[in-house]
């Protein structure tokens, strides 16, 4: 089901909810570049878990209406708005990559509607202390990032011939990634039925301006708008030892901060392995439990 909320300043959001409608009611953040429609569980899947899970293009991406200037923080109320007009009182959330910061700015910011959150593959903010930001990250975030603590101006061009030619060819981005993907991811990315959902992700994403991704990368820049160290509600964060996206010494960097956090850091694996965790993070977020053999993979030595 897709639907239309208005913010309480009158921006247009657009929501899906799948899964069963009586369900334990979780909200899935897109990754930067990215939108409501995936990648997520079928929904059949999602149904025999019990869960209804809601998604909505953050502001610029697909159906959503853009808010300039939005910082990290902005995200509460849009959640807020979207909760509200579906009649939901408490939730847990759930964000991958560059949904992942999202997700724990309404932990931090909505702690009495925010049951469990759980951040998969996430940033740190950009001014982490003590945390080397661009460690172990791939040269062209390195190169976006860049361009983005440079302004709009810089970010918007160097983004903007990217999305026209995704806007033509929804399925060049994806081959594309490869370029800088470690094996595992190689090897994600290599399935049909993954690459198809990505194509479709950017394609719903981008279809009308690089607005959301220029914004995105402007926040994640930018001061959040909260202290990751004022979350109270139970957190899991997930991470691959071997991600170049958003490196691995992100998560744990948060992990130190977040009081009682669960950090699971998976070795050998990456960005793109978070898709098939998220059954799992998705069962501990309605249920607390983690299923047999779900995600208790040994945290990875740290490599200092």
């Amino acid at each position: 089901m897709t639907a239309t909320v208005r913010t309480p300043d009158g921006r247009k959001l657009t929501v899906d909810e799948k899964g069963r409608p009586s369900g334990s009611p979780i909200f899935l953040l897109h990754g930067t570049p990215g939108s409501r429609v995936g990648p997520l569980p079928r929904p059949s899947v999602l149904y025999r878990l019990g869960i209804r899970l809601i998604s909505y293009d953050r502001p610029g991406y697909g159906g959503s209406d853009r808010k300039f200037g939005r910082t990290v923080a902005d995200v509460a109320e849009d959640v807020s708005a979207i909760s509200d007009a579906l009649g939901i009182d408490r939730f847990a959330v759930a964000g991958r990559s560059g949904g992942a910061p999202h997700a724990l700015a309404c932990a931090a910011l909505l702690p009495e509607r925010t049951t469990r959150v759980a951040a998969l593959v996430p940033l740190a903010p950009r001014a982490a202390e003590g945390l080397d930001w661009f460690k172990g990250m791939s040269r062209s975030n390195i190169i976006e990032f860049a361009a983005a603590a440079r302004g709009h101006q810089a970010v918007t061009e160097l983004l903007s011939s990217a999305v026209a030619q995704v806007r033509e060819d929804p399925t060049r981005l994806v081959p594309e990634l490869t370029t800088d993907l470690p094996e595992p991811d190689r090897h994600i990315v290599a399935d049909y039925g993954i690459r198809r959902m990505l194509a479709g992700n950017f394609a719903e994403a981008l279809r009308h301006s690089e607005a959301g991704w220029v914004d995105d990368d402007l926040a994640f820049n930018a001061p959040w708008g909260f202290d990751p160290a004022t979350i109270t509600v139970p957190t899991m964060l997930w991470h691959g030892d071997e991600d170049v996206f958003s490196p691995a010494g992100h998560a744990r960097w948060l992990g130190e901060r977040i009081p009682g956090a669960t950090v699971v850091i998976e070795s050998g694996a990456a960005h793109f392995s978070a898709l098939h965790v998220l059954p799992d993070i998705l069962t501990w977020l309605a249920t607390s439990r983690l299923p047999e053999g779900g995600v208790r993979t040994a945290a990875a030595p740290d490599p200092g």
